[in-house]
């Protein structure tokens, strides 16, 4: 079985597109040996390092964060599945967040088309008075913040 993979072999197999695999690289957060042609060779634990990059996206991660990350783990030997556990434990916090933000989201979501005014000045379920606007600009309820009169 061949040790290593082509950019195109990395691609179809991580599902990340060539384009994205070049900017990863150029990044950082992957690495490639260069043969004599010149051809990109990919380790086949580069994989394990995509779907590590790819969940971390969806997490809402930068790259610079992802990379931050991935600085953590060891160089002396090929990452193992403890090694990648100790970098994802501390997500957990942060999912939970995500989960809130987007049960927020829908509730928001669900009153808002549901009363038909689409108002947030306005609105006497979300926003009465406009205490959000007091908070600054950008949706401070869908975010969690509480107005100083609630």
């Amino acid at each position: 079985m061949e040790t290593t993979l082509t950019i195109n072999q990395l691609s179809r197999r991580s599902g990340v597109a060539a384009s994205a695999l070049r900017y990863y690289e150029e990044r950082g957060l992957i690495q490639s040996e260069r043969r004599g042609s010149g051809h990109r060779r990919f380790t086949r634990a580069t994989l394990r390092r995509l779907a590590f990059i790819v969940f971390a996206q969806r997490l809402g991660m930068s790259l610079a964060e992802i990379g931050a990350e991935l600085e953590k783990l060891p160089t002396d030997h090929v990452p193992k599945g403890a090694d990648w556990s100790l970098l994802s434990g501390p997500w957990s916090a942060r999912i939970d967040e995500r989960i809130a933000e987007l049960e927020r989201l829908k509730t928001g979501l669900a009153q808002c088309i549901s009363c038909g005014c689409l108002s947030l000045e306005f609105c006497r379920l979300v926003n009465p008075h406009d205490k959000a606007g007091a908070l600054g600009p950008g949706p401070h309820y869908w975010l969690g913040d509480k107005s100083s009169n609630d």
